[in-house]
């Protein structure tokens, strides 16, 4: 592969190294076109198809994917995941800037703060849902109890149309531990010297923040919000486990949408153009912010 760039005649030794390299990465190309290559390309014909999962496959060309166009549950669930998708990297974002600012400092305790804070980003999504059905209980939920105490009464939150998408955005924030630690670690990588030289300046601690602060750690934020859209468009378990996508449609997202097309409807030619289309999206949305990336994110 070396000489087929570089023209040069490869030794006996670098042909047995290269040998070697194909050998070890041999499992791993063997697993991606087992499991993801594969069923990528297939799940692209498919997608053309009427099968069901079932019965035969038959070929019915774009039909998949003008179904999409007057599916009005299509637009509800991609609204649905906008929203969602917004609403938890904005906030997410922002609250997990706002605390590795605050745990950066020099306080009693502050390696079991950042713990008990990236904690919740580890634990298994299920039981995180499980354990937030019980917090968000319109009876016995502490979240209500806890809202009785400044005469406050709380709503119904997953039973509500208005709350529940609400709640599960408040539930991303809460999971947002490994955003928090990226950024503390971006934080911490930034010279005292430019704190000093601004201070030299007579800027203020906000004037220090938006313009030693932000360009120094954009890079991580950068990767932070691209991550976080990602990650928010794939949005599934939660809503599987406490609303499936209601009450009404309010929490329909769109990989549940999905999900349900394929083993619940058995559409599998349909769920597998959702998928396509999501994957477009999701692409679309990454060159995006990779194209503005350029005027706001500062390298070294």
């Amino acid at each position: 592969m070396l000489q087929r760039f570089t023209g040069k005649k490869l030794s006996k030794r670098e042909k047995q190294e290269e040998r070697v390299f194909y050998l070890f990465i041999s499992l791993w190309l063997i697993g991606f076109l087992a499991f993801t290559g594969g069923p990528m390309i297939a799940s692209l014909f498919i997608s053309f198809t009427n099968w069901t999962g079932v019965k035969s496959i038959s070929f019915i060309g774009m039909d998949n994917y003008q179904t999409m166009i007057t599916d009005k549950l299509f637009w509800i669930t991609l609204k649905n995941t906008a929203y969602y998708a917004f609403a938890s990297v904005f906030f997410g974002t922002v609250v997990a800037l706002i605390i590795a600012i605050l745990l950066n400092q020099n306080i009693p305790g502050r390696n079991i703060l950042r713990t008990i804070f990236f904690m919740p980003s580890v634990t298994q999504g299920v039981a995180i849902a499980i354990m937030w059905l019980w917090v968000l209980n319109p009876q016995v939920g502490l979240l209500n109890y806890g809202l009785s105490f400044l005469g406050i009464k709380g709503p119904g939150w997953v039973t509500s149309q208005t709350w529940a998408m609400p709640a599960l955005v408040v539930m991303a924030i809460w999971q947002n531990g490994q955003a928090m630690i990226i950024l503390l670690a971006a934080l911490q990588g930034v010279p005292r010297m430019f704190y000093e030289a601004a201070s030299l300046d007579g800027a203020g601690q906000w004037a220090k923040f938006r313009n030693v602060t932000i360009p120094m750690i954009s890079p991580a934020l950068f990767f932070v919000i691209v991550i976080g859209v990602v990650g928010s468009f794939q949005i599934f378990t939660t809503v599987a486990v406490m609303t499936r996508g209601g009450p009404g449609s309010s929490t329909m997202v769109y990989v549940y949408y999905l999900y349900q097309n394929a083993f619940s409807y058995f559409k599998m030619g349909y769920a597998s153009a959702l998928g396509w289309i999501l994957f477009i999206i999701i692409a679309a949305l990454t060159w995006v912010q990779f194209a503005a990336g350029r005027r706001w994110v500062h390298y070294e």
